[in-house]
């Protein structure tokens, strides 16, 4: 087969820039092959490289006595005590999401699966977090119905919890949806498996399924922003299988327990090309491939196809020559693949061959830590103009805009689709805070949550990065966990406008002063830029999936408000409606600055919640919605009725950070009281849980007539579009 020229619009469709293939030129001295123009262009994107993020990522905390393995590896790795660790991980799939759902969706679960247990990890927990456009759009449905069923698909095949996560809807997300997979596994703490290769001579040997043209070129796709041409885009899209997924896990951890494996590494992004590179460069070694013995479920494949596949349930590993037989053997017992591919060589060459002929022969290490690294123009956001009068508008009202809202609306319709009791260990299911599964086999148990309000980002970018940060601190805190570390999913548009690079800048700042003042380092993550289509950008969305640890199941804050239980709020409330959700769903306006986050008060407040956890039947933080919001939701998941004394809309749906309602009975709200003074946090009482009717100061509807609002608006927004 002859090879293309390579035309500049060739090189360009390739995403390199003029300057980078002139910077490939004087790597190799001379003109690249066809497929060495493909292993450039899905090394140096920005899905692999990170080349405009980088610089900032480098400045977050990433460290901190419970971390064992920080980013750089498949996922990051915490310590949960008692000889054993947790590994986790939030990925993006948004491209593929927009242009095939439910097989986007699908196989961003697969591949955050994978990132979790190719480190030696059983999978106990995945979220999800997703941003649709508006829901009036022609596409949204299409796309909800087929994202949300490609999550339960796969997740439900594969057999892991679905435990939390967050469904949002705005119009900058029209053009461009987001799917952010996170995933989370138990193993020993000294039985984790790592990527690097060692030994010179060593055998490369690929595992899982069959290679197909599927996802070819899916990396640089999702380096680029959409276009009217997207339909075209549909083949970079993967495939996925859960069951062929499930037969990998096993036959992954079977050979791992066996100490046949050196090193391995999922072939994610990217793909055969990815995942050599990085073995090779994390271990100071080459790379020598033969094609020939690639397993394949097409006929005529091409290096250039191969190298650059993205089929799904393939994981590349170096494995002791002596326990060849023995790791075959597993692999044919669970029918899959398992092929010799090729062998680590001593030189810093990535050497392909395919039939008689070199493909490709590079310098190894250039791929990987030599791509470029920008450190682009950048200008700060703006500070916002302040929030003039707020128009009067009725309590009730208020309320109804937002639970009759898809955004805030109950989420059992996308929840009920996945299977959040398989493996027998959740605890809490999603549409109450942050999910949380016990251990296997032990008393202690593990909580998680994603968060991020992407209003306050795109409108102060630090504050809005401190608090997607801060309400994960909470979430975790309102169920009784310590928290241990984060995982970020950062979101944005175009890097290369230099305000929407400043957004990144922004967020990332503010992430980092959250992150270290609550002690909950970046251990991994993931970054998705050129959000756009025809030039509109997303919302700037940093999504900050958290862990936290609760040392025993009875620990746990996990009830519900009883009858005659009093409304307490912890923390200071000055009725901050900036950017909040009342103005964006009632007043259809989105307006003012993001509220500040006071982190010294977010940590006070979580540390004085966890210390007197035995006074609290029921607690959740206080964030989009306000109070209003909150105390309705914790009130109708009890079936009861709720009095809040004020009907001021400020107090109600202000969204102040540092807050949490916190339901418990009159001795344990007097003891509660005494405690706040002695820590000299704020404490009040705003009502009081019963009956059967919403009370918001003098208005007031009966519960039945909110509650079907709330559980049925989100399914009648979705199904009648």
């Amino acid at each position: 087969m002859s090879e293309p020229d390579l035309t500049d619009e060739l090189i360009a469709a390739h995403g390199l820039t003029p300057e980078e293939y002139a910077r490939v030129l004087e790597i190799i001295g001379r003109e690249p092959t066809f497929t060495e123009l493909g292993i450039f262009s899905a090394m140096w994107n920005e899905h692999c490289s990170y080349k405009s993020s980088k610089k900032w990522l480098r400045t977050l905390p990433t460290s901190g006595p419970q971390v064992i393995c920080g980013p750089g590896e498949n996922a990051g790795v915490v310590d949960i005590g008692d000889g054993q660790a947790l590994i986790f991980k939030m990925e993006s799939h948004n491209h593929p999401s927009y242009i095939e759902p439910y097989q986007g969706a699908a196989t961003g679960v697969g591949g955050i699966l994978r990132d979790v247990f190719t480190m030696g990890a059983r999978p106990i927990a995945a979220m999800n977090a997703l941003s649709f456009g508006e829901p009036a759009h022609p596409k949204t449905a299409h796309l909800v119905r087929g994202v949300v069923e490609g999550i339960g698909g796969y997740g439900n095949a594969f057999g892991v919890p679905t435990v939390g996560g967050e469904v949002r809807f705005h119009r900058s997300y029209n053009g461009n949806c987001l799917v952010n997979a996170f995933a989370a596994g138990v193993a020993e703490a000294d039985s984790i498996f790592y990527s690097a290769a060692s030994g010179v001579g060593m055998p490369v040997v690929y595992l899982g399924a069959k290679t197909g043209r599927d996802g070819v070129g899916g990396a640089t796709m999702a380096s680029a922003e959409f276009d009217d041409m997207i339909e075209e885009k549909r083949p970079t899209v993967q495939v996925g299988d859960p069951f062929t997924e499930k037969r990998l896990l096993e036959a992954c951890l079977e050979l791992m327990a066996s100490g046949a494996v050196i090193s391995i590494q999922d072939m994610g992004a990217a793909g055969l090309t990815c995942s050599a590179v990085e073995m090779g460069d994390k271990g100071r070694l080459g790379i020598r491939l033969q094609l020939d013995h690639v397993p394949q479920r097409e006929t005529g494949m091409s290096a250039y196809e191969m190298m650059l596949s993205e089929s799904q349930e393939r994981m590349l590993m170096v494995l002791k020559p002596e326990r060849e037989a023995e790791a075959r053997a597993i692999f044919e017992k669970w029918d899959l693949d398992f092929a010799i591919v090729g062998e680590t060589i001593a030189e810093d060459r990535f050497v392909i061959l395919h039939g008689n002929e070199v493909k490709a022969n590079l310098p190894l290490s250039e791929l990987s830590s030599s791509a470029p690294e920008y450190d682009r123009p950048w200008v700060e956001t703006p500070a916002a103009e302040p929030l003039g009068e707020v128009p009067e508008i009725g309590a009730i009202f208020g309320l109804r805009a937002l639970i009759g809202s898809p955004s805030y609306a109950h989420k059992a319709w996308v929840w009920e689709q996945y299977d959040t009791q398989v493996m027998g260990d959740t605890i809490r299911t999603p549409g109450l805070g942050a999910g949380v599964v016990r251990v296997h086999g032990t008393d202690k148990a593990l909580a998680f949550t994603s968060d991020v309000t992407p209003r306050y980002v795109r409108t102060n970018p630090f504050e809005g990065g401190k608090q997607a940060v801060a309400e994960a601190y909470r979430n975790l805190c309102a169920v009784g966990a310590r928290p241990l570390a984060s995982t970020d999913n950062l979101n944005f548009g175009n890097p290369e406008k230099p305000e929407i690079m400043g957004q990144l800048v922004g967020a990332i700042k503010g992430i980092g002063a959250a992150c270290a003042t609550l002690e909950m380092p970046i251990v991994s993550g993931n970054v998705s830029l050129y959000n756009e289509t025809d030039g509109q950008p997303i919302l700037p969305t940093p999504t900050i999936g958290a862990v936290g640890l609760i040392d025993h199941v009875d620990e746990i804050i996990g009830g519900f408000p009883q009858l005659g239980d009093l409304v307490l709020v912890l923390g200071e409330t000055k009725g901050h409606l900036g950017q909040s959700a009342l103005l964006a769903e009632a007043l259809r306006t989105e307006a003012g600055d993001a509220p500040p986050v006071d982190l010294e008060a977010e940590r006070a407040h979580g540390e004085f919640l966890r210390d007197n956890r035995a006074l609290v039947n029921a607690a959740t933080d206080l964030s989009d919605g306000g109070l209003a919001l909150a105390a309705f939701e914790m009130a109708e998941a009890a079936g009861l009725g709720v009095t809040l004394d004020t009907g001021d809309t400020a107090q109600l749906f202000g969204e102040d950070q540092a807050r949490y309602l916190i339901a418990c009975n009159f001795d344990q709200a007097e003891a509660l009281m005494v405690a706040a003074g002695k820590a000299g946090v704020p404490l009040a009482q705003v009502g009081r849980f019963g009956g059967d009717t919403v009370r918001l100061g003098r208005e007031e509807a009966p519960l039945s007539e909110l509650s079907a609002l709330f559980r049925g608006a989100f399914a009648a927004t979705i199904e009648s579009a």
